[in-house]
C-alpha cells in the first residue's frame, strides 16, 4: 500500500466522480483507476462501487478513506512539527473566511503579515459559511474565520472579536427623525418593514432571521443577495433594510450610503478563529493568528476610544458549546 493511493480513495470519495478526482491530483484517469484497482485487489475488498454517472463508497470503503484520512492528516502534521523543530521559515497557510469577512479585515492584516514572515505561502478559501464550516472540519484549511453559533462538533475555536450589528435604512427614513432618548431604535417597530437579507448559508441570513423572531416578529424578506455591498445598495436606493456588520459600513460620502441605527441591545455577532479539533498548530498559523489578535483588536480601540488591549478569549471552546 502506497502513501499516493490514500491521496487518491480520499480524492474519488470526495468528487465521487474518476474524472474530476483525477482532474484535482492531476494524474490520467486511466492512471487513477488502475492504481484504485491494485489497492482493492491487495486489500482483499471492494472500496467502491462503479455506477454510470458516479461512484459510491462500499462499506468497506468508508471504513478505509476515515482511517485513510487519519493517515495523511497526521504525515502532514509531522511535516509541520519537523518544519518548526528546525525552524524552517519558509511554509504555507491555508486560511479560510466568509467572503464579507475577508473582503474586510484580511487586506489590513496580509500585508503586515507577509512584511513581517515574507516567505510564508498563503491560500486563501473564501467560501459560505456552511460550505467553510465543513472545510475546516475535514481539515481543508489550517483554520477559518467563522461567526457563532458553530453548528459542527468537530470544531474547536478561539474568540477574535465581538462586532455589533447596526440596521441600515434609507436616508429618508422616519426613524431618523424621531431619535430616543438613548441614540437607539426598538427593532419590533420595524416588524412591517421589507428585509433585504444575504442568501441563506450566509451567517448573516440565519443571524438576521433570529433577531427578528425575539423581536416578536418574522421578517418580511423582499430581497436575498450573496453581497453585502449588493445589500447596501438596495437599503440605500431604498427597496428595505438591513443588518449590516460594522465594519462593512459605507462611509456618509458614498453616494449609495444607507444611514445607520443602533439597535437597542447592541446585538453583535461574534466571530471566531475556528479550526478542527486536535489539529496541529504550526508556528506560522499562531504568528498569523497572533497577528490577526494584534491588528483587529487596535481597530477596533480605535473606534471604542479604549486602551490597547487584545480582544477575544485566548481558551479554546468546543463548536459543541456554541
Amino acid at each position: 500500500m502506497e502513501f499516493r493511493q490514500l491521496q487518491y480513495a480520499i480524492q474519488i470519495a470526495a468528487e465521487k466522480n474518476f474524472s474530476r478526482a483525477a482532474e484535482k491530483l492531476h494524474i490520467a484517469q486511466p492512471s487513477l483507476s488502475q492504481q484504485l484497482s491494485k489497492l482493492e485487489k491487495e486489500l482483499g475488498v471492494l472500496l467502491f462501487h462503479r455506477n454510470t454517472n458516479s461512484v459510491e463508497l462500499t462499506h468497506a470503503g468508508a471504513v478505509f478513506v476515515d482511517k485513510a484520512q487519519k493517515i495523511v492528516d497526521m504525515v502532514g502534521e509531522i511535516r509541520q512539527e519537523m518544519d518548526d523543530i528546525s525552524q524552517l521559515r519558509k511554509g504555507k497557510l491555508i486560511i479560510g473566511s466568509m467572503p464579507i469577512t475577508g473582503a474586510h479585515m484580511l487586506p489590513h492584516i496580509l500585508p503586515v503579515f507577509q512584511e513581517r514572515y515574507p516567505d510564508i505561502e498563503i491560500a486563501l478559501v473564501e467560501e459560505t459559511s456552511a460550505n467553510l464550516t465543513q472545510l475546516t472540519s475535514e481539515g481543508k484549511t489550517d483554520f477559518s474565520l467563522l461567526a457563532l453559533p458553530l453548528q459542527e462538533q468537530s470544531l474547536e475555536y478561539e474568540v477574535l472579536i465581538d462586532e455589533e450589528l447596526r440596521l441600515a435604512v434609507p436616508r429618508n427614513h422616519p426613524a431618523l427623525s424621531v431619535p430616543s432618548a438613548d441614540g437607539t431604535v426598538d427593532l419590533a417597530s420595524f416588524a412591517g418593514e421589507p428585509f433585504i437579507l444575504l442568501k441563506k448559508g450566509q451567517g448573516l441570513y440565519q443571524t438576521a432571521i433570529d433577531l427578528c423572531l425575539a423581536a416578536g416578529f418574522t421578517p418580511r424578506i423582499a430581497f436575498e443577495s450573496s453581497n453585502i455591498e449588493t445589500v447596501q445598495s438596495l437599503v440605500a436606493a431604498g427597496m428595505g433594510v438591513a443588518f449590516i456588520p460594522a465594519m462593512v459600513e459605507r462611509g456618509k460620502w458614498s453616494e449609495m450610503a444607507p444611514a445607520y441605527l443602533t439597535v437597542r441591545g447592541r446585538p453583535a455577532r461574534t466571530l471566531v478563529i475556528a479550526r478542527r479539533k486536535g489539529r496541529y498548530m504550526s508556528k506560522a498559523a499562531q504568528a498569523f493568528i497572533g497577528t490577526m489578535h494584534e491588528l483587529v483588536g487596535q481597530s477596533a480601540n480605535r473606534r471604542s476610544g479604549a486602551p490597547s488591549g487584545k480582544p477575544g478569549a485566548d481558551t479554546l471552546q468546543e463548536g459543541a458549546e456554541a
